[in-house]
């Protein structure tokens, strides 16, 4: 293993490149236990809110690991609708891109959703007889929680026990004054800082 590239940061990657949907779970940093409570309301529906990047997916996929019967389903841009599949909680992410009978229609089963989307379907749902929760994403970001989101994505690459790279609360705080809450913009600059760290890129 010492001959890996990150070897000697012991570290068995870039930890802040492409992860598995598990990887994703296992690195978030969200409370979901009160989302989970709802969704055992009838017609409930939960709507996360916000631009590219501030953790609409990671919350989707945390609550799915929560919930055995739950479905999941990505709406890619500029693709045609996949079929929507049937689950207890159904999770939609970008549901924006829903065309208009496919939404009325995945609306229509009734059942608990859950909708990662940038604009707000307040409107759609309640037309269809749903209660609705709606989060804003990322407005409640602080440099301690970006700095512990960040060092999990580290934890995560680790190659084997002993010291491993950290992100100080100083080091997210200034992070965020360069890129806002956006978290995706933040994780590449340091895939990219990961790669000049070994000689790449």
């Amino acid at each position: 293993m010492d001959w890996q590239p990150f070897a000697a940061m012991n570290l068995l990657r870039n930890p802040f490149g492409e992860l598995t949907r598990e990887d994703r779970v296992r690195a978030a940093v969200v409370d979901v236990a009160d989302c989970i409570d709802r969704l055992q309301q009838p017609q409930t529906a939960l709507q996360f809110i916000a631009d590219c990047g501030r953790g609409k997916t990671t919350h989707l996929l945390s609550i799915a690991a929560q919930a055995p019967a739950a479905a999941y389903v990505y709406l890619p841009e500029d693709e045609r609708c996949p079929p929507i599949p049937h689950g207890q909680p159904l999770l939609i992410d970008e549901a924006q891109r829903l065309p208009w009978l496919v939404r009325r229609r995945a609306f229509a089963r009734g059942g608990a959703l859950v909708l990662g989307t940038h604009v707000d379907l307040n409107g759609p749902l309640r037309r269809a007889g749903y209660s609705v929760w709606t989060y804003h994403v990322g407005q409640d970001l602080t440099a301690e929680r970006l700095a512990q989101m960040l060092n999990r994505r580290i934890q995560l690459a680790q190659l084997r026990s002993g010291p491993i790279p950290q992100i100080s609360e100083t080091e997210a705080a200034d992070w965020m004054a360069r890129h806002g809450s956006d978290i995706r913009a933040i994780e590449f600059d340091l895939y990219e800082r990961f790669q000049q760290q070994i000689g790449v890129g």
